[in-house]
């Protein structure tokens, strides 16, 4: 994608009220359009869009079904769902898509997570934090929390600093805008940070900072 060009999305809906319709507007700097679909999602093989938008009340349910559409195409998912328990999320965070709580996001965020998709940075709304975070505290208060902290315990005090912002829906520039450092170190902490705990991308770190890895099984 040319930085000129701006973002389609196709909306995968399983029904219910979309609660942005009048989005993208026209000055919108990140979406040009929205192409509406319905399950099975056959169609979104050969769309082209940029970022799929799954509106649901459940994703547990209506997710996997997406990924079977998709399953020709790498396409980024940002889940929108009324849904805020950390199990909903979690298991959305895992699969790499960004997670907006419905109600919990407007529509300059909605663009913003889009566009945080696209550039492989997944996007969570303050809730969706909340919930890994509730996550993470139940497993520490049922004795959980020591493979967390000794985790913890192996990065420098700027890593972590540089973590915790990660783990708020943060992008690298956006890291580097909060502690006055490039983007190009910013990135260099994470690679490090990746290298540390043994995770295999910014999900798989951010879920290991917040003890979350093992929610799904508690």
């Amino acid at each position: 994608m040319r930085s000129s060009q701006r973002l389609l999305v196709a909306l995968a809906s399983t029904g219910g009220t979309w609660p942005h319709d009048d989005w993208p507007a026209p000055d919108d700097p990140y979406v040009s359009r929205v192409l509406r679909v319905s399950p099975p999602y056959r169609g979104l093989r050969e769309t082209a869009a940029d970022v799929v938008v799954l509106h649901c009340e459940d994703p547990a349910a209506s997710f996997p079904g997406l990924l079977e559409a998709l399953r020709a195409r790498s396409v980024p998912v940002l889940v929108v769902s009324p849904r805020q328990d950390t199990e909903a999320v979690v298991e959305a965070f895992r699969e790499g898509a960004g997670y907006l709580v419905e109600g919990d996001h407007c529509e300059q965020m909605l663009s913003s997570a889009v566009m945080a998709a696209k550039v492989g940075h997944t996007y969570l709304s303050p809730s969706a934090c909340a919930a890994l975070r509730e996550g993470a505290r139940r497993m520490s208060a049922a004795g959980d929390g020591g493979a967390t902290g000794r985790l913890r315990g192996l990065l420098s005090p700027r890593e972590k600093q540089i973590m915790e912002l990660l783990s708020t829906g943060l992008c690298a520039q956006e890291i580097g805008l909060r502690l006055r450092l490039s983007e190009k170190t910013v990135r260099n902490n994470l690679s490090n940070i990746y290298a540390k705990l043994d995770a295999r991308g910014g999900t798989d770190a951010v879920l290991r900072w917040l003890g979350a890895t093992s929610v799904l099984r508690t």
